[in-house]
């Protein structure tokens, strides 16, 4: 396997590429969040042109155009206005935690590994279903941006991204969502994959600048089962990630208290996001990531 396929099992593509990720909202492109044809071109009508892309079909340049301009542009329908979507990943040292082992034995992925097989697919999903998709990786500050394409030699630029992230530095959700929510100019879908590790409030609200936009978004909180369960047998040093502050601690004296405040949480999160129009999604590093993904598209597909 290619390197940068790392993120794309064969057989997790090979069940992703017959489904479509349908937007709940009716966003830009999307009509109840269903393309109305697959057959883009065909029985429809004209929009406009626009600048041949390398991935773009040949048929359906504009030769007519060509010899006027000596440029390639390509016909493009109603229907094809397909969906643009930003997929935000946070990188933050907090990301880069893993439990060692799971009960198989089987050494578990830190959260950023599991997030990025989720954008992986997703951004796969998307390219099949020629729906531009773009990429914003932050920690404290954003470091990369790639805007939307469709074209399998962008998906190729995406793969190659997410094998080069690592986990460092401290975290800045808020102000990396807001940048993102300033250069989105065009209705569209914002896919957040972190373990929200942050001050909810200021996450929160730049969560509602997206939907102040008539954005949709969905939040995919990743965690690993340890940091919901706390379940340590013996004295332990903790080492804060982002700060390096260490703690020694007896973890089964506070462990109750640590999962209510946990479980606090998340509840809140999901109950905020519940409250301003944002998909909520908890993702347990536990969980294979292809079953949480694929479950949750089934769900959104019956609720329509």
């Amino acid at each position: 396997m290619q390197p940068a396929l790392k993120y794309l099992r064969p057989d997790v593509v090979s069940r992703l590429s017959t489904m479509e990720l349908r937007a709940r909202l009716v966003v830009e492109g999307f009509i109840t969040g269903l393309h109305q044809s697959p057959y883009h071109g065909f029985s429809v009508e004209f929009a406009e042109h626009r600048q041949y892309m390398p991935g773009d079909e040949i048929r359906r340049i504009d030769w007519r155009v060509y010899g006027k301009t000596d440029r390639y542009y390509v016909k493009q329908f109603e229907e094809e206005t397909n969906l643009v979507s930003y997929i935000a990943v946070d990188t933050s040292a907090s990301m880069r935690f893993a439990s060692d082992r799971d009960r198989t034995g089987t050494k578990r992925l830190t959260k950023l590994e599991y997030a990025s097989y989720i954008a992986a697919a997703l951004s796969y999903l998307m390219v099949q279903q020629r729906d531009a998709v773009g990429l914003l990786r932050y920690d404290t500050e954003v470091r990369t941006v790639i805007p939307p394409h469709a074209t399998s030699q962008h998906l190729r630029r995406l793969l190659v991204e997410l094998e080069r992230m690592e986990a460092s530095n401290g975290t800045n959700s808020a102000a990396a969502l807001h940048r993102l929510a300033e250069r989105m100019n065009r209705r569209g879908l914002v896919v957040v994959l972190s373990d929200l590790f942050d001050e909810p409030a200021a996450v929160m609200s730049a969560l509602r600048h997206f939907r102040h936009d008539h954005h949709e978004v969905i939040v995919m909180q990743v965690l690993d089962p340890l940091e919901r369960s706390f379940a340590f047998g013996s004295d332990a040093l903790f080492r804060d990630l982002e700060t390096g502050e260490v703690l020694p601690s007896q973890p089964y004296h506070m462990q109750r208290a640590y999962q209510q405040a946990m479980a606090q949480f998340i509840e809140r999160t999901k109950r905020e996001c519940r409250e301003n129009g944002i998909d909520y999604l908890l993702l347990d590093t536990g969980t294979p990531f292809d079953t949480a993904l694929l479950n949750y598209l089934n769900k959104r597909r019956r609720m329509g």
